[in-house]
């Protein structure tokens, strides 16, 4: 049984944004803002919706009952599988691959599983004076070679930031905060995307993060 998707403000009105997914070629070049809700469209089920600026359904996880999965798909609105994500075991820490399912006129995941994997994120935890973790993990993307790191954020453990190879900031996320200045609670932020960075990879980081983290 689905939930129907709430009506979530935007932000900001001076940011924009697309609540479909597009390829990263036809994407335009502006900053663009969402709202990540770590819950499930589906009653009972466990999983996160990201949202656009309009409100609707741009990504969603859905698990359902299963926690802990190995095995995560990162959908549109409409449930067209956009990417896979597969747990390996590598070494101590954890690792997860993701694979894209775009170029699948029949949005078959099953096909991807032979090709190479689009990123892989390691988690790569260090710990800084202060007790806390700088680096949470090391995203290598494997057609261009590039190296991204998930930095967390000084305020609070749900905040952190994806930086490029040459130490700029791709994407933020953060608790979300209303127009009247209320934070609101560790399940609902706000996912600001730069104008370089590709959105789907982004999305994809973040549900790592939130698999890394168990709160999906």
């Amino acid at each position: 049984m689905a939930i129907a998707p709430p009506r979530i403000q935007p932000v900001s009105a001076h940011l924009h944004s697309s609540a479909s997914p597009k390829d990263s070629d036809h994407q335009e070049k502006k900053q663009v803002c969402y709202t990540v809700w770590m819950k499930s469209l589906v009653f009972n089920g466990r999983g996160c919706t990201v949202y656009g600026q309009d409100g609707r359904a741009a990504y969603r996880v859905d698990n359902y009952a299963c926690r802990r999965s190995r095995e995560v798909f990162v959908m549109d609105s409409g449930g067209k599988t956009l990417l896979k994500l597969l747990k390996k075991n590598f070494g101590v820490f954890k690792t997860w691959q993701g694979y894209s399912c775009c170029n699948n006129n029949n949005g078959d995941a099953a096909a991807t599983m032979e090709d190479q994997p689009w990123f892989r994120v390691q988690e790569y935890k260090i710990l800084k004076k202060e007790g806390r973790y700088n680096v949470r993990a090391v995203v290598e993307v494997a057609l261009s070679g590039e190296v991204y790191r998930i930095l967390d954020g000084a305020s609070h453990k749900s905040e952190y930031r994806i930086v490029g190879t040459g130490g700029e900031v791709l994407a933020e996320i953060r608790r979300k905060q209303t127009d009247a200045g209320v934070v609101l609670g560790d399940d609902v932020l706000t996912l600001t995307v730069g104008p370089t960075a590709d959105r789907l990879l982004v999305v994809g980081l973040v549900v790592v993060c939130g698999l890394l983290d168990r709160c999906i």
